[in-house]
């Protein structure tokens, strides 16, 4: 059983159902930097444990321009196009 906490409000807490996994993951991963200070160090790691445990699947890097917009259009269309799952790395 997976526990997930609502940093909101946990006064009263809200239970949540996990979608089921089926273990296996292929296609593209996309790893997104939104150019958080150290971001790019915790998706640096986080590629060099995904590409050890899924050795058969393509990693990509993406990066947006600053934090402090939205992901531009083009960049999430192209995202969109190449990637099967996305990891958004936020780091301080």
């Amino acid at each position: 059983m997976t526990t997930i906490l609502d940093p909101t409000d946990e006064r009263v807490p809200v239970e949540r159902q996990i979608t089921a996994r089926t273990g296996d993951i292929t296609g593209v991963i996309g790893l997104l930097d939104i150019a958080k200070p150290r971001g790019n160090i915790l998706l640096d790691e986080l590629e060099v444990l995904m590409a050890a445990r899924y050795p058969k699947v393509e990693i990509k890097r993406y990066a947006k321009p600053t934090f402090t917009k939205p992901c531009p259009s083009d960049l999430r269309l192209k995202i969109k196009a190449e990637c099967a799952v996305l990891v958004e790395g936020l780091a301080d």
